[in-house]
């Protein structure tokens, strides 16, 4: 880079073109990861902890995030937090402060987690799509006919716009589809609030207890199990770590990246907890002990079937955003990988030029390939409500914890056995030990669901 690149105003300071997200840009990437299909299980994860643990929960796991991801945005850049080097995405970052060895571990981790998201994300958009198909065959039968369809077909159809919209090269060139994303995210999460308020009212009663669900309705062994999960779909929930660097990376400067991006998660965590706190409160206090693991297409709410289905078909567009929010940094390291390896390759490095569009053609078959596997592999495992409490287990603590917090000590100099880092190394722990009960939880949901389950048949 010269310095001629560097002061230019088409550049930054690291030679590329200028970056041009903002408090708001960031803040809705942000929404789009955080608020997913996972907020619909939150009236389950509530009955099952009850009216005194679940909001405490909802509250801890939220300070939490916002601190560790506050303790994050001050690593993008290395050293002086204004004109320091630049970590371009979270494995960068955990490469400078903790070198090669935990580099390893963060990208099995985040990769892993990312492609898992990814096949979370197509179960719930099929589950959506079929709920539209179930309410509309409900409402034209009067009830009468059970309306039993296999989500395969939809899980072909989400898989199929995912190919599409994969193609876009770069995080950059997704803004528009996170603000769109995100204003469907808060679509269907306000509507379920509704209903779930407008239940309350009709019935005059808040349902459930201080301890969740009875025994009783479930064994002492099932409730421990179901708790244990509960804190798995909380912790997914609030989960957004493992594409903040990259989210930063996308906005201008100045003020700093660090102090926009610790902003904006000052706003999306604020917004999404008390929103999850509403929503999980509310569906719980409506159903009780009843409260289905998916509030939309559990059939909880049948009318007015008109507002469900806007809901439903809401989530599936969200869900296209979140996917691409969540998997071009997947997407972005395989490729920047295979050019390093091979850089002679035409297949892999040359970019054909189509009017508005830049063709590369190893993006165009790896994409793919991505896309279908993260279609296939769902169609013989749809269990979304433990899917997303493995997820929230295996991601939380590494991506949203440790890392962050081993980072900012070496970044911020802190002396080891002092009161700070030990205060941080209980924080790092304690996160750890509430990531093992939640899998455990959630793995016992999966075989117990794989007991029963056929795969390729119809759904009841």
């Amino acid at each position: 880079m010269s310095p001629a690149q560097g002061d230019s105003k088409c550049f930054d300071d690291d030679g590329r073109l200028k970056r041009t997200g903002t408090f708001w840009t960031a803040s809705a990437h942000m929404i789009t990861a955080v608020i997913g299909s996972g907020v619909l299980s939150l009236a389950w994860a509530t009955a099952q902890l009850g009216w005194l643990a679940a909001p405490s929960f909802f509250l801890s796991f939220a300070l939490v995030t916002y601190y560790t991801s506050c303790l994050l945005a001050s690593c993008y850049r290395s050293g002086d937090p204004v004109t320091g080097r630049r970590n371009y995405t979270y494995m960068d970052a955990v490469q400078t402060y903790l070198g090669d060895f935990k580099v390893k571990i963060c990208g099995a981790i985040q990769y892993l987690n990312l492609f898992g998201m990814a096949i979370g994300y197509t179960i719930a958009a099929s589950i959506s799509m079929a709920a539209v198909r179930r309410s509309n065959c409900f409402h034209d039968s009067h009830a009468k006919d059970p309306c039993h369809f296999s989500n395969n077909i939809y899980m072909l159809a989400f898989g199929a716009i995912n190919i599409f919209f994969s193609q876009i090269p770069h995080f950059h060139q997704i803004s528009w589809l996170s603000i769109v994303a995100a204003v469907m995210s808060f679509t269907y999460s306000l509507i379920g609030l509704a209903l779930g308020i407008s239940k309350v009212a009709e019935t005059g009663e808040f349902k459930g207890s201080l301890t969740g669900i009875s025994i009783g309705t479930v064994t002492q062994t099932q409730k421990i199990w179901r708790s244990f999960q509960a804190l798995g779909a909380i912790a997914f929930a609030c989960s957004y770590s493992l594409v903040l660097i990259e989210i930063e990376d996308t906005i201008k400067s100045p003020p700093s990246e660090s102090k926009i991006m610790k902003k904006a998660t000052g706003l999306s965590v604020s917004v999404t907890t008390v929103l999850y706190m509403m929503i999980g409160c509310f569906g719980y206090a409506a159903f009780g002990d009843l409260a289905p693991k998916n509030l939309l297409t559990g059939f909880g709410f049948y009318n007015p079937f008109w507002l469900v289905n806007i809901a439903n078909i809401a989530i599936v567009v969200h869900l296209v955003g979140a996917y691409q929010v969540s998997c071009q940094p997947l997407f972005s390291y395989v490729e920047k990988h295979a050019a390093t390896k091979f850089p002679q390759s035409t297949f892999i490095n040359k970019e054909y030029n189509l009017k508005a569009y830049k063709l590369n053609l190893f993006r165009l078959v790896w994409r793919i390939l991505f896309v279908m596997s993260t279609t296939i592999i769902p169609m013989v495992m749809p269990f979304f409500e433990n899917i997303a409490g493995i997820l929230g287990a295996i991601g939380f603590w590494p991506l949203t914890v440790y890392f962050p917090v081993e980072m900012y000590i070496v970044q911020a100099k802190i002396p080891k056995w002092s009161s700070r880092w030990i205060s941080l190394q209980m924080l790092s722990v304690a996160c750890l030990i509430i990531s093992i009960v939640a899998a455990v939880g959630s793995f016992a949901g999966v075989v117990t669901d794989l007991k029963a389950y056929k795969p390729f048949q119809t759904n009841n």
